[in-house]
């Protein structure tokens, strides 16, 4: 992962469908396939298709994470069958997947299955305040937390190579920093491994535990090194040191211990796979792609090895044989990314999702031996008809300085020339997230109703190399929205929407997009749909939470510093320009947020009330920076639609 989108999903990234990246464990860094498994799809026909209610939208389950049992006959996984997620078992053959835990307040994600017995891990926080803990399920059914205490945050960091201990990191200790342990799974007592005091992110421990891999951000989000830390000398050397910006990014060791592999842009404008000599310390480039190489993992001996590339918005993903250089042959499955791929340790299966803009997530698992694949998981609500839902498609313009802009557009079924359909510019969260193709409830939600979507890539997103990415910096408020602008008038182009009625929607960075643009271009857009979004730069930049802190330089060089620049992020800030604000405006905020705190919502809510503005306010109690529950995600997206179906489809015709 890049440092910025790495620094972003920690504070104001949103997942595609506006829900915490942590439920699905496929979006971020996607596992692995053989090869570009993506097809372009085929547009159904222009007809009217069946609505659907967000009931049924919301039947649809959401599925993520996998763990093969000790035996490798059965993989662990979770899903919000019962409205909230819980952990799951399903055979590798097929058939019913077992409930293994049975939450009904808190979603519980898998994490991972033990070596030798039917114990497993798995995390959760509270309410959605993000504070996770490391639980073991028991043998008998109960539960034990690994990592106890109320302000702390547990992170697991793999397994040991033998398989009798793993690590992971609190920061119990201090709030600011992460402490790395290894817990033995007979007694599970920690041991400390390494104490930080200066604030890097984990990449990787080799497998022979000699040496530790660290990110550590520069002075921007768009610069970073890798730190080596040797466990035997108590070492800490910078592998990476370079002249200029770059990114650098460890990734994995490999089998023996001989090289660390990583991702690097030193040089280039994308991202390319590079390995570090452990005992030489050489440095050689290993793979290079005309788009950013997202990642580079290897099975548990060394047999595969599984990369991905971020390529337009797509994961595109191959599988190697080390020993011949060879990919495996999958067989034919439906069209979409392939992500969230985990080799078991016996390197006989593969299990992965498949996930395509009609198509919610669904689990498969793969035999090497046969090259069979089966599909363990129904997702989408069988009273869906498939051929209602729409395709993305990626298309670009040019902004206002001749920068070209990628967008993915989603076209209603039954929208034409004299049939024009409202249009809704979708911002994502970071800044350095990306709009990507795969399947959104909220989306063909929105889509099935009659909205044409826009989901823009403007700059600063990530996936389309160096230059891109830096392109927003310090100029938040002005030429990222100025893309957004440029991305209203794509739509008006396209002679199926109708120009009077196009909004703009986002979420967190997104939900500030939404904020600017009602603030600084205020003639733009009919309405405007804010999820958690930020409101007040200096009141966010100052309250962000002590476990940032390790990033707080690039990001104040990213947005701007609240300590020397208050009036710049004033200047750029919407609420002291809400009177600007005269279109309609949703408001929708987790009240346990604890990246974009309430209290932005609040003021912004309030200043536009008091100058007689349209706005509606929806608040969850019982969630943070996105949604984990189905009846929050029902609530929040009914009222969207009702909201745009008032103010903007409801709006005069041009």
């Amino acid at each position: 992962m890049n440092a910025k989108l790495k620094i972003f999903s920690a504070i104001f990234l949103v997942a595609a469908q506006f829900v915490r990246a942590q439920t699905t464990m496929t979006q971020q860094r996607p596992n692995v396939t053989n090869r570009t498994l993506i097809t372009k799809a085929t547009p159904p026909e222009k007809t009217t298709p069946k609505q659907y209610t967000i009931e049924q939208f919301m039947a649809t389950m959401r599925v993520g994470g996998s763990a093969f049992s000790a035996d490798e006959k059965s993989i662990l996984f979770h899903s919000n069958k019962t409205g909230i997620f819980n952990v799951y078992s399903v055979p590798v053959s097929g058939g019913d997947a077992k409930q293994l835990t049975n939450s009904t307040k808190e979603s519980t994600y898998i994490v991972a299955a033990f070596p030798n017995d039917a114990r497993f891990l798995y995390r959760h926080d509270r309410g959605g305040n993000e504070n996770e803990h490391l639980y073991l399920r028991e043998l008998d059914g109960t539960e034990h937390d690994l990592t106890p205490g109320e302000k702390t945050k547990a992170n697991f960091l793999g397994w040991s190579f033998d398989r009798q201990s793993f690590f992971f990191s609190t920061n119990a200790r201090d709030a600011k920093f992460f402490d790395i342990f290894v817990m033995p799974i007979t007694d599970l007592k920690p041991t400390l491994l390494y104490r930080d005091e200066t604030g890097f992110d984990f990449g990787a421990i080799s497998n022979d535990r000699r040496f530790i891999a660290f990110h550590k951000s520069g002075n921007t989000t768009s610069d970073s090194d890798i730190y080596l830390y040797s466990t035997e000398t108590k070492e800490m050397k910078n592998i990476t040191a370079h002249d200029g910006e770059a990114e650098n990014d460890p990734q994995t060791f490999d089998k023996d211990s001989k090289y660390l592999y990583f991702i690097s842009n030193e040089g280039t404008d994308f991202k390319y796979i590079a390995r570090f000599c452990l005992t030489s310390g050489e440095r050689e480039i290993v793979e290079k792609a005309p788009w950013d190489v997202s990642y580079i993992e290897f099975s548990k001996h060394g047999k595969y090895r599984v990369v991905g590339t971020n390529e337009d918005a797509r994961t595109h993903l191959k599988v190697t044989e080390e020993a011949t250089g060879k990919a495996p042959e999958l067989p034919s499955l439906p069209e979409g990314d392939i992500t969230g791929v985990d080799i078991s340790d016996s390197e006989k299966l593969m299990a992965f999702y498949v996930d395509a803009s009609r198509s919610p997530a669904n689990l498969y698992v793969y035999d090497f031996a046969s090259g069979k694949a089966n599909r363990l998981t129904s997702s989408l609500n069988p009273e869906i008809n498939p051929d209602d839902l729409v395709d993305g498609k990626v298309v670009r313009f040019k902004s206002f300085d001749g920068l070209e802009i990628p967008a993915i557009l989603y076209q209603p079924n039954d929208a034409t020339a004299s049939n024009k359909a409202p249009g809704v510019v979708m911002v994502h969260g970071g800044p350095g997230g990306q709009a990507r193709m795969p399947y959104s409830a909220y989306r063909q939600y929105l889509v099935n109703h009659g909205y044409a979507i826009l989901d823009v890539n403007n700059r600063g997103s990530s996936g389309y190399g160096k230059r891109f990415f830096i392109a927003d910096d310090h100029k938040h408020g002005r030429e990222p929205l100025w893309d957004c602008v440029e991305a209203k008038k794509f739509l008006n182009s396209l002679g199926y929407v109708e120009p009077n009625k196009i909004g703009i929607m986002g979420g967190s960075y997104g939900g500030y997009m939404v904020l600017a643009a009602l603030a600084f271009k205020p003639a733009e857009f009919a309405a405007g749909v804010d999820i958690f979004g930020i409101s007040n730069w200096v009141r966010t930049l100052q309250s962000i939470p002590p476990y940032w802190e390790a990033q707080r330089k690039s990001l104040y060089t990213e947005i701007g510093n609240p300590d020397t620049e208050p009036e710049f992020l004033r200047e750029i800030s919407p609420l002291f320009h809400a009177d600007k604000i005269t279109k309609p405006l949703i408001v929708l905020q987790g009240k346990n947020d604890p990246r974009v705190i309430k209290p932005e919502s609040d003021e912004i809510v309030d200043a536009i009330k008091k100058k007689g503005g349209v706005v509606e306010y929806v608040v969850f109690d019982n969630e943070g920076h996105g949604f984990t529950k189905k009846e929050n995600e029902q609530r929040a997206y009914k009222a969207i639609l009702d909201f745009l179906d008032k103010y903007l489809k409801g709006a005069a015709k041009s």
